[in-house]
Formats: structure tokens, sequence, C-alpha cells
């Protein structure tokens, strides 16, 4: 079943030429029954690359979805254009009194800021205290998810040396949580940051159960309320050359950073990306909107 999104959003084209079924808001009007209605809280600098990360992530599922794109009233963005917000995004203010299926609340490029320093924490706060009553699940993503469980059980984060980059082995925890059905024992997702969340505060927080880890990017998966809040440490909806474009971004600015790990061929950054990660992501996402959103979420929702 497709997605539905705005009609002349650019993310629309890219994924009809990469043969994903997407349907626009007239098309969709015909349609006799539900979509599941899933807020993105799109906390990215250059939206309209996450847009399509994300969509395509939601691609490979039979549910039709809904997709509402939020963003900061709080902030300005200075990476999208203010003509693209105005006319695919909404504020907080406009669907506060709204209820959703699920939410998707992205990472940042904040995170080696304390989380009050960051200018619209108060405002993403009161979005997340809104999730508790408003939104069957929320899925938490890399700084989204560190901000996620320091709001909501104190997980404090710690800043790393040099900067995580690469895509890293990870191996189930808990095979029994249906997120994780169908994983491998070993499985590939990307990780492209300078903190993470305390694993000793989340191994010590009997609300929070781990279920997928990493020996060296560590603690991946976690989980609490049954589902109604999932946390994601690394970036599994990266597409290809994500990882190159930060790198190589990196070294414009004389950052010297370190070549992503069990990336390239060899090490070589003149030579095209592995993709190793895409099984996995597609099948995370797609066990998140089957079991934690569609099969628990109210018919009727407001």
């Amino acid at each position: 079943m497709p997605i539905k999104i705005q009609s002349g959003l650019p993310a629309k084209a890219e994924l009809e030429e990469e043969n994903i079924f997407v349907m626009d808001e007239s098309r969709a009007m015909s349609q006799d029954f539900r979509a599941l209605e899933i807020v993105i809280l799109n906390l990215m600098p250059i939206k309209q690359d996450t847009e399509l990360q994300l969509l395509r992530a939601m691609s490979n599922t039979p549910l039709q979805i809904d997709v509402t794109f939020l963003q900061m009233a709080s902030h300005v963005s200075k990476n999208t254009s203010a003509s693209h917000l105005k006319k695919f995004y909404v504020t907080f203010d406009e669907i506060k009194n709204k209820k959703y299926d699920g939410m998707i609340i992205t990472g940042a490029p904040v995170e080696k800021l304390d989380f009050e320093q960051v200018n619209y924490w108060d405002e993403l706060t009161e979005i997340m205290e809104w999730t508790k009553t408003h939104v069957t699940s929320t899925l938490h993503i890399c700084w989204g998810a560190q901000a996620g469980l320091y709001y909501h059980f104190d997980i404090q984060k710690k800043i790393f040396d040099t900067k995580l980059s690469g895509v890293y082995a990870h191996k189930v925890m808990n095979r029994k949580e249906p997120l994780v059905r169908g994983f491998d024992d070993i499985f590939y997702a990307p990780h492209s940051r300078y903190t993470e969340a305390s694993r000793e505060d989340i191994l010590a927080n009997p609300h929070l159960k781990v279920l997928a880890d990493s020996d060296e990017a560590g603690i991946y998966i976690v989980m609490a309320e049954e589902g109604k809040q999932i946390f994601v440490m690394g970036h599994p909806e990266y597409d290809r050359y994500t990882l190159d474009q930060e790198y190589k971004r990196d070294l414009e600015k004389d950052i010297d950073p370190a070549i992503p790990v069990n990336y390239y061929p060899e090490d070589d950054s003149n030579r095209k990306p592995r993709l190793s990660w895409r099984s996995h992501a597609n099948n995370l996402y797609t066990n998140w909107l089957n079991y934690y959103v569609y099969q628990v979420t109210p018919y009727i929702l407001n």
C-alpha cells in the first residue's frame, strides 16, 4: 500500500523513480479506509534529504500511511528554504489538539550542546510530553533518542573524544520483542554522532529494555512502555551516500575526520560505499508500523 504525501513534495518524484508506491492527496481522498496518521518532527538541517530517507524506509509495508511533517516554531532553519517549510510543514500549535497513530522525532546536529542549551528545547519537551497522550507510539532517532531518554527517564549523555562514524555490527538482545522480529543475530546499522546516552543509566533503569547492542557503537535500540516509546541510537534511515557526504563535508571544514568504519571498500573514500544495512532498516520501520502502531492504535483517533 502507498504512502500518502502532499502532491508537490520534491521527494515524491524520486520515490516514484525508485518504483515506490506513493499516492497524492487527490487520489487518497477516494479510498474508503483509514490510513495511519504519522507525524514526523524533522530536526535535521537538510530536511528534504531526511524526508526522502524516512518515506523510503516506511514504504515497505501493506499499510497506507498519511504523513504530516512538523517543524519547530522556535527555530529558524538555515539549510531549508522558507517556501518549502511553509508549503509542506506545520507547527505544533496547528496539530496539538489532534491525535496520531505514530510519531518520528529525528536526530539533530546539536549533540555537543547541553540539552537545555538547544534553542528549541522548551518546545521539544512540550511536544515530547504531548506524545504521552496524543501518540500511540513514538520512534526517536539518534539525537532525538538521546533527548527522549533524557527528558522521559533522566538518562545522561556522554561526549566522545572523536566522532563515532561508520557502519557497525549489532547483536539482537531480546528476540521475543516484535520490533526485532526477522532480524539476523548480527546486523549492521550506520552511526554518526559525537555523544551517547549513558549505558550505565540505561541498564540501571527498570523501565527500559535493550533490544540491540554493539560492542563498538554501544546500545542501539531501547524500548519503554511496551513500545509506546522507542529509541534508536543510530541512523537506520540513511541512504548509501549520507555518511560519504558527511565525511567529505568535514574534510572541507578541516575537521580531519576519521574514515567511516566498515563503509568504503578497503577504506578508499573514492570508491562507491557499501550499502549493508538497508534490509534491517526496512525491517525495523515495518515492524514498528505493524506491531507498535497499526496493531494497537484505535480506529477512531480523535
